[in-house]
């Protein structure tokens, strides 16, 4: 399961000097939306083991060392074991170089299938399955709101504004799921002791073969130019009701184009 290490979208969130994500001066967490997907790992790693299957969860991240805290937590679900990569070359790598850091890790640890948030709620972009799924050249079924693993083969639901589409993959694969896939667990106090003796794996760029001026933000395919604050709010309009208060207030919404 890839799980990123966000800021706190509760927050005051900014850019730091250099246009990337101000990762100091705001608490950090595991991204509400890859909860989900290690949900679906766990329902899917049970299932799987009751029919007599030997499964086991993998939690794999890229960021800074406050990332294991995004770790920790999907350990203290119930994830088996995690693999964090850290590297200051990695400083402002966008989802292209991300992708690449991924496979490269998930290559390395070995997989049958990947799982995915549908995106993370700092960049909201939602490539990266996609992108994954191409460097390791398995097939990507993605925005899943049920996925199913069996024979093999892992099956899924689509729901689109018009339509659900009934998708499925052999083996093995990248999924991606949404945040209507199933509530995810709150870890117990017994998953959170027994998370602290699971095993969490360092890698960095050389453990990956990969160098440094394929990844960090002078390397990256995209960047933010610019950016501004957004305005202070000001103070609203006072309607004082003196006989009147109906039609200043609907001349009002008039105005504004709400009516």
């Amino acid at each position: 399961v890839t799980v990123k290490y966000v800021p706190d979208a509760t927050g005051d969130r900014g850019f730091a000097d250099d246009l990337t994500v101000d990762r100091d001066d705001v608490d950090g967490l595991l991204s509400e939306l890859d909860e989900y997907a290690v949900e679906q790992a766990l329902q899917i790693a049970e299932a799987r083991r009751e029919a007599g299957e030997d499964v086991e969860i993998t939690v794999l991240t890229m960021g800074p060392e406050d990332a294991r805290d995004a770790l920790r937590k999907a350990l203290s679900m119930g994830a088996d074991k995690a693999v964090h990569v850290e590297d200051d070359d990695l400083h402002g790598t966008d989802a292209l170089g991300t992708s690449l850091v991924l496979a490269r890790a998930v290559e390395k640890a070995g997989y049958d299938l990947v799982i995915s948030g549908m995106a993370s709620t700092d960049g909201a972009m939602g490539v990266v399955p996609a992108l994954l799924a191409e460097r390791l050249g398995v097939p990507q079924v993605t925005m899943l709101s049920e996925v199913t693993v069996q024979d093999g083969t892992v099956r899924g639901r689509r729901d689109g504004d018009a339509a659900s589409e009934q998708l499925e993959a052999a083996l093995p694969a990248v999924v991606s799921v949404t945040d209507q896939s199933g509530e995810a667990r709150y870890p117990s106090f017994k998953g959170i002791m027994a998370a602290k003796k699971k095993p969490v794996e360092s890698w960095d760029l050389s453990d990956l073969d990969i160098d440094a001026d394929e990844v960090g933000l002078e390397d990256a395919g995209t960047a933010v130019d610019s950016a501004t604050e957004r305005p202070a709010r000001t103070a609203g309009t006072v309607v004082k009701d003196e006989g009147e208060g109906g039609r200043q207030l609907a001349g009002f919404l008039a105005g504004q184009k709400f009516i």
